[in-house]
């Protein structure tokens, strides 16, 4: 394990990040940026449902500008995966827009959704362009508990919203498009990318909620960070990959502390275990202090996972990365 102390999250990642805006289908559409947040957008007969606002309104303007090169159609629907500012705080780019998440989403963004802007600004800067432009936390106007269709008139079917159980937060919702067999599954799936846990579930993000996203049989997956998995091969190794990351962060950091060791002895052992296939990847080194304090607390029995704050994100990562 490195020994010297590295940049505090990605407040050090400040390179720009290539946005590539991919055609999945007819009218169906990804965003994807070098390991960045992922979106999408989906046509209606005559509107457009957009997944995740990104971290600010000019972060958004910057994807919706790339998106107005295929499509004109307004934008009726923005649907939001999780409460993390990072997907929620470029809400207002989206006009009037009826903003649509899980009911444990609002719960979330009312019990801590100004200490998760805080937290993830110092985090990630470079994600909030503009952050003067934010006008504050954003709210939905629709939430649901376990499924709601779209109706996306003509001949274009339903898009189907739903929760597959406690994951990477207590409110994550995926989109299936079922004619085009696309599924957009936010956070709870990485392609090629670190899983950030410090707000998760574990045990059931790696047994059940998995399960359930698997079950729609997806031949093209856009995952919260990544390239797009096209193909069912590619969608079932983003699943196994996800679980994979998951399955030895419980195993590493339980076995240390059923022989007594510290949470600091767990981060070593995690990443000496993770690393050889994770390392390289976006964001890792920055998600796995915060991943095995949560994993932690989780198997001391703190069943719902601590706010974090920015001064005790300074503090995990002081303990487990300094």
């Amino acid at each position: 394990m490195p020994g010297a102390p590295k940049p505090f999250a990605s407040s050090a990642d400040l390179g720009r990040k290539e946005r590539t805006l991919e055609v999945l289908a007819d009218g169906v559409y990804a965003l994807t940026a070098e390991g960045d947040p992922n979106a999408g957008a989906i046509e209606g007969e005559d509107f457009l449902v957009c997944f995740e606002a990104l971290a600010t309104p000019a972060a958004a303007r910057d994807w919706l500008a790339l998106l107005r090169e295929h499509t004109d159609k307004p934008i009726r629907y923005l649907v939001l995966s999780h409460y993390h500012a990072v997907r929620t705080l470029g809400a207002s780019a989206f006009g009037d827009a009826v903003i649509i998440a899980h009911d444990r989403t609002r719960s979330l963004i009312r019990e801590r959704g100004r200490q998760d802007w805080e937290s993830e600004y110092g985090r990630m800067p470079r994600l909030f362009k503009e952050p003067a432009g934010i006008p504050g936390l954003t709210w939905p106007a629709v939430t649901f508990s376990q499924t709601l269709t779209i109706d996306l008139g003509g001949d274009r079917g339903d898009l189907d919203l739903a929760y597959c159980g406690r994951g990477h937060t207590e409110g994550d919702i995926v989109a299936w498009l079922p004619r085009k067999h696309i599924l957009f599954a936010g956070d709870l799936v990485e392609t090629q990318a670190a899983l950030y846990t410090g707000d998760a579930f574990h045990r059931e993000w790696a047994t059940g909620t998995l399960d359930h996203v698997d079950s729609f049989g997806a031949r093209t997956l856009v995952g919260g960070r990544g390239a797009v998995a096209h193909g069912r091969e590619a969608v079932r190794a983003a699943i196994a990959q996800t679980r994979d990351f998951l399955e030895v962060l419980i195993a590493e950091t339980a076995r240390v502390r059923d022989r007594g060791g510290t949470l600091k002895d767990a981060f070593a052992a995690v990443h000496a275990a993770l690393a050889p296939a994770y390392g390289g990847w976006p964001i890792f080194e920055h998600c796995l202090p915060f991943d095995v304090s949560r994993l932690w607390d989780e198997l001391e029995g703190v069943e719902r996972p601590r706010i974090w704050t920015a001064e005790r994100d300074r503090e995990v990562w002081a303990e487990l990365q300094g």
